[in-house]
Parts: structure tokens; sequence; C-alpha cells
């Protein structure tokens, strides 16, 4: 895998598990609507793959990985 994903938090995660809300919150998601770009790693797709229901994915093949971690911190 390569390029990056863009995450953009889409749903509130109130009234689903603590551990749903603690995976938004690694994702580096605050607020409704907030987009972070994150390296397209087995470990982040997985994170994703947790909380499908509440964000939306958008993958970013053209984009260089470490560009988009520098951004994005």
């Amino acid at each position: 895998m390569s390029g990056v994903l863009r995450i953009t938090y889409r749903k509130s995660s109130i009234g689903y598990s603590e551990r749903q809300k603690q995976t938004v919150r690694s994702l580096g998601l605050r607020k409704l609507g907030q987009s972070v770009e994150r390296p397209d790693t087995t470990t982040v797709r997985g994170m994703v793959f947790h909380v499908r229901h509440l964000v939306s994915v958008e993958e970013l093949p053209g984009v260089d990985t470490h560009e988009a971690v520098e951004t994005s911190a």
C-alpha cells in the first residue's frame, strides 16, 4: 500500500462504545467534519474499518506519504 488516506469525521460517536470513541480520537479526529490525512498502512486501515460507520475515506494516490504526515502534524 502506498499513498495517503484522507479520513473525514462524518457522524458523532455519542452512543457508541468507548473503544470506538478512542479509535476516532487516535486517528486525530476531534470535531465533526474535520479531515486528516494519514499514511495508507494496514494499521490505519484497520482503525478505519472499526469506525467505518462514523467516517468517510478517500484515497489520495498521488500524494507522498512523508508530505502528508508533515502537513497534518
